[in-house]
């Protein structure tokens, strides 16, 4: 008798049937990627009837309010569910303290009252973190040369709060300081904000991959050391394990792993552990490699990216959060119209 777990033999079982038509491979996919699947993270910056190109990711702009407007309803035209909004402040106003994170008026908080006042429908989901606004370009306060935890959460709380008021269906704690998920529940839900959700950055690693997202939102040149005393260490997986876990038990809606392709087997082992909802965050680096095979004519962009985005589902993520959102989605539409919206 065959092996229970290879329950047939060539040439009475033939695997490769079910692979001969594009309607029986659709019938026995085991994984779907739908344009539902997709969350946006955009580039916000200051003025009126600005679009301005991010060199070292290609596609990628930074919009003003106005031209943001404009790209999200494309984006609910596809059916894309949520954005990310990421705003690139004018140096003048990144301080040691972080302020301008705290201003009900700042950047960001003008993107989520105009994206929610022209799109009511869409999901709008803001990091709560500090480094697009921190001198030091780091998550954090810095003293004395090193991130301060607690001292941080309690700014991370007022963030959170600010960017609530403004609208935002979604805040998105990505600092990887202990403590911050619950404290940002308690401080929400004293504000009257029960209803938004948080989306954790719970397993961030300290990774090569982010830096065309610096150069986006501006810190690159502010940042001064590394990461590595609040991100976590790439060699681990077991300890983000841990991360998750706590921020569940504190209050997290959902649960993010970042980068995504170097750690598929952290957002397998995280979605298998806790049956959550999962995320992935296809990151700025790996955005930037793929259009970069891609342009030099080094293997098929499309084709690429849509693998790539399928692998995140078949590793267990619920949501990918992708530069890529806008075109995957029109190419998962071409594939299988009705896809999507509705």
């Amino acid at each position: 008798m065959p092996h229970k777990a290879f329950p047939g033999r060539y040439p009475d079982t033939r695997l490769r049937r079910p692979r001969q038509a594009a309607w029986s491979r659709r019938l026995v996919a085991e994984h779907v990627l739908s344009v539902d699947d997709l969350i946006w993270p955009v580039f916000v910056i200051d003025g009126n009837g600005r679009k301005e190109p991010v060199k070292s990711m290609p596609g990628v702009m930074r919009l003003s309010c106005d031209r943001l407007i404009e790209a999200v309803g494309d984006a609910a035209a596809l059916g894309i569910p949520a954005i990310a909004i990421f705003p690139f402040v004018d140096p003048a106003l990144k301080t040691p303290d972080c302020r301008e994170a705290l201003n009900r008026d700042n950047l960001v908080c003008r993107a989520v009252r105009a994206v929610k006042a022209a799109h009511p429908d869409m999901g709008v989901l803001a990091d709560v973190a500090l480094d697009p606004f921190n001198s030091a370009g780091h998550d954090g306060i810095v003293r004395d040369g090193r991130v301060v935890n607690d001292e941080t959460v309690a700014v991370l709380c007022r963030q959170a709060v600010v960017q609530a008021e403004a609208g935002c269906d979604i805040v998105a704690p990505s600092d990887m300081m202990d403590g911050r998920v619950g404290a940002i529940r308690r401080a929400l839900d004293r504000a009257g904000s029960v209803d938004v959700q948080i989306l954790s950055y719970a397993a961030k690693y300290a990774s090569a991959f982010y830096g065309p997202f610096r150069d986006a939102v501006g810190s690159a040149a502010a940042l001064k050391g590394d990461k590595k005393t609040y991100q976590m260490d790439p060699a681990n997986a077991d300890e983000a394990l841990r991360e998750v876990a706590m921020d569940i038990a504190e209050g997290a809606d959902m649960v993010m792993v970042k980068p995504g392709l170097p750690y598929l087997d952290v957002l397998r082992r995280v979605k298998d552990t806790f049956a959550m909802p999962t995320f992935a965050y296809h990151t700025s680096g790996e955005y930037a490699m793929l259009k970069a095979a891609a342009g030099q004519g080094w293997l098929d962009g499309e084709q690429a990216l849509l693998e790539v985005l399928t692998g995140f589902k078949r590793a267990g993520a619920d949501g990918i959060l992708t530069y890529a959102a806008p075109e995957a989605a029109r190419l998962i539409l071409d594939k299988c119209p009705g896809t999507g919206a509705g």
